[in-house]
Formats: C-alpha cells, structure tokens, sequence
C-alpha cells in the first residue's frame, strides 16, 4: 500500500509510506501569487508529485490521509480564506486522480503519539526517535509540518487493516 500523509496549507508539507515503510517527505509546492508575491499551493505541480510517485507504485492500493483541521478562534478571515483553499486543492487533486481520502483531526493523531498539550516542535522529536533515517530531513525547527505529515500518515496505518479504515 502506498500512503501519503498531508499536512494541509502553504507551509505544509507530504510524506509517503510503501508498504508501512516511510520513504520520503518533502514541502508542500508553492509558487508567487499576486502583485505581493505571497505563496500559494502549486496545484499543477502538487498532482505531479503525487502522479509521479503512483505511477512508481502501479501495484499498490493508495490512500491519501489529509489532517482535517477547522478554522481556529482569532485567526483572521483572509488567512481562513487561504488556508480553506488550500485544503480544495489538496481534495481536488485527489478525487481526481481517484485516490480514497481520509480525514484525521489533528486531536486523533497527536493523542496516539502522546503529544496532547506538547509544544509544536515535539512531533519533531517523535518522528527522531522512530525514524532516525530522517533526522537530516526534519533538523530545522521549521520542518515541524513534515514530521506533522510523518505522524498523520502513520497514524493511519496504525488504525488501517484490511477491512478499512478505523480511526
């Protein structure tokens, strides 16, 4: 099976398990928006990351698992209103190229890794400890959403078998 770990928005980021096996993660694409250049999700380049590495795993059943957040008390409407466009995109590339989508929130999977009330940077840390092979990717603080990514991925498979999925 092939899993791919969303952490939805500009900042976010993407990992990818073979066969319960993380082998990559990486940033989420962006390009310039507008007059003030601010970032946006690279759609066109988002849906041929995720193609590209389908079609290295033909074989394999595929899920997308994207962490299903909701607008946050205080946060401005623009950042709201980027933020929710974000997460279409991310949606729309996926029904399109017909891959089964599963929501987590964010309380599901920090509650399995015991990082309930943590600071951001602890997903960081967990992600150390069980995958050391990818310590060089996650080294600066501001790749806490690729271990973001990491953790919601594997949450899923820890809660996956074959009757589905029950998280």
């Amino acid at each position: 099976m092939i899993v791919f770990g969303i952490d939805p928005g500009v900042s976010g980021a993407l990992s990818l398990f073979l066969n319960k096996k993380l082998v990559e993660v990486f940033d989420m694409p962006t390009m310039a928006e507008g007059k003030k250049n601010k970032k946006q999700i690279n759609a066109a380049q988002l849906s041929l990351e995720i193609k590209k590495r389908l079609e290295n795993n033909k074989a394999l059943d595929a899920a997308v698992v994207i962490e299903h957040v909701t607008a946050m008390p205080g946060q401005g409407v623009t950042s709201m209103f980027n933020f929710g466009q974000s997460f279409g995109v991310i949606k729309g590339i996926c029904s399109a190229l017909t891959i089964p989508v599963y929501f987590i929130r964010p309380v599901k999977w920090k509650k399995h890794f015991n990082l309930i009330g943590s600071s951001k940077d602890a997903s960081r840390t967990k992600v150390i400890e069980m995958f050391p092979q990818f310590s060089d990717s996650i080294s600066k603080k501001k790749d806490g959403n690729k271990a973001d990514a990491i953790l919601i991925a594997k949450y899923f498979l820890d809660h996956f078998n074959n009757e589905g999925f029950h998280g």
